[in-house]
């Protein structure tokens, strides 16, 4: 597996490198994202710790977006680093933050509970940690089907590649997941399945070379100019 690691490292070299917040229109409407963490490295280059796509039709600016927003009950990948950062400091809000207030039902039991103000400090920590650390690209897939498919079968090839450890200092081993601690990606689900095959990496491969216009670079790239890669 860990060729087929390496190539998707070296596939998602191929497009344009994101910041948060970014730039709607950089982003294809509809696919696949993987992201990176400052300090985190795998096969000579950035390592991949979260792979994510979106179910809504042509919803992925939308969905990024919920990583970026201060609402940790909309971005799984919110929630798991607020709890790694509070595990890491003891924090006994930890067990506040686990909660999920998203439906109402679960607001009028859990709301008076949480400290307010101490949440919104919390989600201003993930968002810095999220600006300050985060990158990532995000390719092209419409089919909702294909790429669902493809996501978890990328989250399993990582997830079993020994090229893939996090380095010692990396948040997420002070996750109170063990299964984030132990994969070293921001996730516990799809862990160690199906890993990409020869055809989906045919097709990865090829989709690469096709969609130039996901692979912009340089900061006047904002609209249809650039340098192609």
């Amino acid at each position: 597996m860990s060729d087929a690691c390496r190539f998707i490292h070296d596939l998602a070299g191929n497009f344009y490198r994101h910041k948060f917040p970014f730039e709607p229109e950089r982003i294809p409407e509809s696919g696949i994202y993987l992201l990176f963490e400052a300090g985190e490295t795998a096969h000579g280059t950035d390592r991949i710790v979260h792979v994510g796509t979106h179910s809504g039709k042509r919803r992925l600016r939308s969905r990024l977006r919920e990583h970026d927003s201060p609402n940790k009950d909309r971005s799984i990948l919110r929630k798991n680093i607020g709890l790694a950062l509070l595990r890491e400091s003891n924090d006994p809000f930890l067990e506040k933050w686990n909660l999920d207030l998203t439906s109402r039902k679960a607001k009028r039991k859990h709301g008076p509970l949480v400290d307010s103000k101490r949440q919104r400090v919390i989600e201003e920590a993930v968002t810095d940690r999220i600006r300050r650390t985060f990158s990532f690209v995000a390719f092209p897939v419409e089919d909702k089907d294909a790429r669902f498919e493809l996501k978890s079968r990328i989250i399993s090839t990582l997830s079993v590649c020994d090229g893939c450890r996090p380095s010692e200092q990396w948040l997420g081993r002070c996750s109170p997941k063990s299964k984030i601690r132990e994969s070293g990606l921001w996730l516990t689900q799809g862990l160690r399945k199906e890993p990409l095959s020869e055809d989906e990496i045919s097709y990865l491969r090829a989709m690469g070379a096709a969609n130039s216009a996901w692979r912009l670079r340089g900061s006047g790239a904002s609209q249809a100019a650039g340098i192609l890669l």
